[in-house]
């Protein structure tokens, strides 16, 4: 049995999906307490649910794209891998948001990782699992989530020792109401990085703190 905050369709917000009809599938727990984070009500919060009776939901929705988020969907490890490998053999495109402090490997390889690693003020920069970096695919994507100055030159960094550019795509997103987008995008075009910008698209179209969209 798995513990599950919440099932919901809705539109993708967040990488190179964003935009499209997506089910969304949150696990209860996290290992992390990032500063800035926005999910806090999945630390605790949920209902014990078989893999059967989570697939039988997420078929409700007659939507074929699935994103396995949290919380930390690894921290339930057994039970998150058997869901995706289960999704991917009834040819459903699966994603994953992990936070990257937990190990990524053994994740089936139809699975789209979207792998965070946590900048400096996130607070949580020293449980990044860099290993990780070496068993992503070019089909995964690598997420900084940007809060300062110093986040973005520590991405820089990180992204130029790792080849994270030509390993996989890497996106930059802002903390919301925390910095300015704007000077996110002129840092990245002064510098020519080739890193992908987004925002948080759901934030923008409903209120900030809404669930379930």
């Amino acid at each position: 049995m798995a513990k599950i905050n919440e099932i919901y369709y809705s539109i993708q917000g967040e990488s190179s999906f964003a935009g499209l009809p997506c089910v969304f599938v949150r696990f209860t727990y996290c290992n992390l307490r990032c500063t800035y984070c926005d999910t806090a009500y999945a630390f605790y919060e949920g209902r014990d649910a078989s893999v059967d009776e989570i697939i039988s939901e997420i078929q409700e929705y007659k939507c074929n794209l699935v994103e396995i988020t949290g919380g930390e969907p690894l921290v339930q490890r057994e039970e998150c891998i058997e869901l995706m490998r289960r999704l991917c053999h009834l040819d459903y495109q699966v994603m994953i948001e992990t936070g990257g402090s937990l190990p990524i490997n053994g994740i089936d390889p139809r699975v789209k990782i979207i792998m965070d690693l946590k900048c400096p003020s996130s607070g949580m920069m020293k449980k990044n699992l860099y290993d990780n970096i070496y068993f992503l695919k070019p089909t995964d994507e690598v997420k900084f989530v940007i809060g300062t100055r110093e986040d973005y030159d520590w991405a820089k960094e990180i992204i130029a020792q790792y080849d994270l550019t030509n390993r996989s795509t890497v996106l930059f997103s802002p903390v919301f109401g925390q910095i300015e987008p704007s000077d996110i995008v002129h840092w990245i075009l002064e510098d020519n990085l080739q890193v992908r910008f987004q925002l948080q698209m759901h934030k923008y179209i409903w209120h900030p703190e809404s669930r379930g969209v």
